[in-house]
């Protein structure tokens, strides 16, 4: 293995959750009367915690429709919205030899709230497969870099020989504060070229190809 420990982002990464996230938010902002937004804009802000998001999607936007909106997103997403999720073909297996791997530590860095982190470890059984996690509203929302340290604390994992993992500049720019290895994929949010800017340690274009490289078998 390249590393004791690999951090991974949540939406976009590991589960194919865009389609989901953009229905929801256009039908929070139908719901408050608020302009929706195009898909593109919403899949710009997916990684960041939901208040930094909303402020960033919904310029001028007072405190409390803010709150409205964010109240609405979350009645939609758990409740009001069936757009099915999944994990991307060969994920679970991936994960599932990485976790196997002798001193293997596997995390999750999210800009999801825990409930809602700890909502799609229930519905998919996938909560065993990490060690720890964090999400946004625990911590500080991406491109910050509190979630990271604290989960290198936690894990008792230094820097160098911890990865992130993840799709959009976000993720890249977060690890990229501590001098951390980060590995970009391609089949999320961010287009190549913008996550280039973050030079990554590696950009991986297909889900093999990642746990390829993790597992040190290519180059």
């Amino acid at each position: 293995m390249r590393y004791r420990l690999v951090i991974f982002d949540w939406d976009g990464t590991l589960m194919d959750s865009a389609g989901r996230i953009v229905a929801c938010m256009q039908a929070a902002a139908r719901d408050i009367g608020w302009p929706v937004p195009e898909p593109a804009a919403i899949r710009d802000i997916i990684g960041l915690g939901l208040p930094e998001a909303i402020a960033a999607l919904c310029p001028g936007i007072d405190a409390e429709r803010a709150e409205l909106l964010r109240s609405r997103y979350a009645w939609h997403f758990v409740e009001g919205d069936a757009t099915p999720m999944h994990f991307f073909p060969a994920v679970e297996a991936g994960l599932t030899a990485l976790r196997d791997g002798e001193g293997q530590r596997l995390a999750v860095a999210t800009g999801k709230s825990r409930r809602g982190l700890e909502r799609v470890f229930r519905e998919s059984g996938s909560g065993h497969w990490f060690h720890a996690s964090r999400t946004a509203d625990e911590t500080r929302s991406k491109p910050h870099p509190l979630m990271l340290e604290e989960l290198l604390a936690e894990l008792s994992v230094p820097v160098g020989e911890a990865v992130m993992v993840g799709d959009t500049e976000y993720d890249l720019e977060m690890a990229r504060a501590l001098d951390m290895d980060r590995v970009a994929v391609t089949w999320g949010v961010h287009a190549r070229e913008r996550l280039a800017a973050s030079r990554p340690t590696f950009t991986a274009e297909t889900v093999s190809q990642l746990f390829d490289w993790l597992h040190g078998r290519c180059t």
